[in-house]
């Protein structure tokens, strides 16, 4: 069940909770996303960055597209920290349903500026638009775009930059890192911030850098208002490193040998978002 994202979250706003956005980096991946969504009847996001839209090659979503429209579960397919204008219009010309345009390291007039502009391109045909106040830190080199400092949102800045841009989600910041945190980095998420920016702003709110952060503050900030959470390292960390144990057997060379465990091992990492996300069972509202 194919849908655009402001349909997809308005259904989690109403019923708070957070639907998971899975950044997927090849077919096998996807296909192991949407068996894990489909069995846990949870509506699913397939977000796919620029680099990883670059890898995949475009001619790919359309095959994404069309098994998207075959599954019983709400599904978005999600361009994730589109750059600029042209990278969303790629995406938008390939059929996602959906599309962010980072303009976070901006001015903030500038963020309004280009948010409005995609806003009022992508709606003219149905498409939602994710903007993002504040900066998402960023952990290593591996790490999707994130700045070495983050800023906070402001809470009266997203009720104007909302208002201002048309857009549909609103990714904040309050604490989380792209990436996996090293060793000595904890990462704190500022949840009384949170609270207050979602009394002041209606839209559903997204949170960046899901992974690797503590269960107990990802609960909560369900629990608090948050409506999307981006996962991308943890999935893949599962996928690779289940992979190097399987490739440590040199004999192996079939990818239908080599990668349903690798597979199965990132379905358990999504089981558990899912769950935590109270996202179970949720198909079925819509």
């Amino acid at each position: 069940m194919l849908m655009n994202m402001r349909k997809l979250l308005k259904v989690a706003n109403d019923n708070n909770f957070a639907v998971p956005a899975f950044n997927i980096s090849d077919y096998s991946m996807f296909n192991g996303i949407m068996e894990a969504s489909e069995e846990k009847e949870s509506p699913v996001i397939i977000a796919i960055h620029p680099d990883e839209l670059g890898h995949i090659g475009t001619d790919a979503v359309q095959a994404i597209i069309e098994k998207v429209q075959k599954s019983p579960v709400p599904t978005c397919i999600h361009l994730d920290h589109g750059a600029s204008f042209g990278q969303v219009m790629t995406a938008i010309q390939c059929g996602f349903t959906s599309v962010m345009i980072d303009g976070s390291s901006l001015p903030f007039e500038e963020n309004i500026a280009v948010c409005k502009k995609v806003a009022e391109a992508a709606h003219a045909v149905d498409v939602s638009v994710e903007g993002e106040l504040g900066t998402i830190g960023s952990t290593d080199a591996e790490a999707e775009a994130g700045a070495n400092v983050i800023v906070y949102t402001n809470p009266e800045e997203a009720v104007k930059f909302v208002e201002a841009s048309g857009v549909d989600t609103l990714a904040i910041a309050i604490g989380t890192s792209h990436g996996i945190y090293p060793k000595g980095m904890k990462p704190e998420l500022k949840l009384d911030l949170l609270g207050e920016i979602k009394s002041k702003v209606s839209i559903p709110l997204v949170l960046h850098g899901g992974s690797n952060n503590p269960d107990k503050e990802i609960g909560e900030s369900v629990s608090l208002g948050i409506n999307k959470i981006n996962i991308s390292s943890d999935i893949k960390v599962a996928y690779y490193d289940k992979m190097r144990e399987v490739l440590a057997d040199k004999s192996l060379r079939e990818p239908n040998t080599i990668q349903p465990p690798c597979v199965a091992a990132m379905k358990e990492v999504a089981y558990q978002k899912i769950e935590l996300f109270q996202a179970d069972g949720k198909a079925a509202l819509y």
